[in-house]
């Protein structure tokens, strides 16, 4: 059993739609710790984090974040101190940014594998 904490995934969506930033590997059991967001634009722009343990749907019904605004020029940190727990392959965790180019996610966390 190895056990990795690291950055799990890095995401700067080229559009607005919803696209998975993290999904575990086989036998992987998955604590994500958080999620850094930067604005990398002169405008605010808004934010959505999804969670879907086992598929990919992106909608209010799997929303952590919704619609949650990022000034220009700064990042919001999001801290899980219990963590967010996934262990099924064929879950995702999404991010969507309200302007195309404008932000950056990054999610790290622990990953254990048998």
């Amino acid at each position: 059993m190895a056990i990795d904490g690291s950055v799990l995934g890095q995401l700067r969506p080229a559009d607005t739609n919803a696209a998975s930033v993290y999904s575990p590997g086989a036998s992987t059991e998955t604590q994500i710790t958080a999620i850094i967001v930067c604005n990398t634009s002169g405008a605010t722009a808004t934010m959505r984090v999804f969670i879907d343990d086992d598929g990919t749907t992106y909608s209010e019904i799997t929303a952590l974040y919704w619609d949650v605004p990022v000034a220009a020029n700064d990042s919001i940190s999001l801290f899980f101190d219990r963590g967010i727990f996934m262990n099924d392959a064929t879950g995702n965790l999404a991010v969507r940014s309200g302007v195309a180019d404008a932000l950056t996610f990054t999610v790290f966390g622990l990953e254990k594998t048998a």
